[in-house]
């Protein structure tokens, strides 16, 4: 018998996943939901057809653990789109290093053939749109979790 693999599994270890379909995109999309970063930590590789984000991704899924211990956690991760054949941003200056960032999602719609375009929606209003060939995305993270500056989990008001 075999089972599906459960949110809190990787809680001790680095995340390193792949999305190449809409439905794998949204795990990316809830795992990076919270990131904070600035424009400068984006870049778009137009040769290699990459666009890359280093966040300060927040463990979702270490959670309970954290609630327990009042201990949440961020980490460092690289979001990086393969693929990629244009980049539209709006309200996002990649120019500025000094104004934080907090991705709320990361969409997609598909187009014709597999195309489609990747929109990370950031908090204010900014977006990236990514048109792509194909969806070919993974988040890893690349340094050991280090304790959240806030101490809390990110909350997001409802109305």
């Amino acid at each position: 018998m075999t089972e599906d693999a459960r949110f809190e599994d990787g809680a001790d270890r680095p995340v390193r996943l792949a999305a190449l379909d809409a439905e794998d995109l949204r795990v990316i999309s809830a795992l990076v939901q919270d990131s904070v970063l600035t424009g400068t930590d984006m870049t778009f590789d137009a040769p290699r057809r990459r666009f890359a984000l280093l966040l300060n991704r927040f463990r979702w899924e270490d959670r309970a653990r954290a609630e327990k211990a009042g201990d949440f956690e961020r980490v460092r991760s690289l979001l990086v789109v393969h693929d990629v054949l244009a980049v539209v941003r709006q309200g996002v200056d990649p120019t500025d290093r000094d104004a934080v960032l907090s991705l709320l999602a990361v969409d997609f719609a598909p187009g014709p053939d597999g195309t489609g375009d990747i929109t990370l929606v950031f908090a204010g209003d900014g977006a990236v749109k990514l048109s792509v060939e194909c969806v070919d995305v993974v988040l890893s993270d690349v340094t050991r979790p280090y304790r959240a500056p806030a101490r809390r989990a990110p909350k997001h008001e409802t109305e």
